[in-house]
């Protein structure tokens, strides 16, 4: 699911959309559950699960947004990492934890 809308879910027209604004943030989840394949439905029930249940996800989520700029050399070395990262240079988390002796 990857805490994204895929882009080839369905979309509800506009009509729809009105209606949804009116209804409470559970009962446009329980619509959206209703929506799910058991796949989709399963992998959403362990993030919400590990959501609720991590200090530190709780945390990040109640933090403020950052709304300081960047700096250029930060936009730099990010789209270096993207770069990276699609062609393929990137390692797993697990790789990453081996080479620093944490697994």
């Amino acid at each position: 699911m990857g805490g994204r809308y895929r882009s080839d879910m369905h979309l509800p027209p506009r009509k729809a959309l009105r209606y949804r604004d009116a209804m409470t943030a559970k009962e446009q989840l329980r619509s959206l559950v209703d929506t799910l394949s058991e796949e989709e439905a399963a992998t959403t029930l362990i993030v919400v699960e590990r959501r609720r249940d991590d200090a530190m996800l709780q945390a990040l989520a109640a933090a403020p947004l950052d709304d300081e700029e960047s700096t250029p050399e930060e936009d730099r070395s990010a789209r270096e990492a993207i770069a990276e990262y699609h062609r393929g240079e990137a390692i797993s988390s697990d790789q990453l934890k081996r080479e620093l002796g944490l697994d």
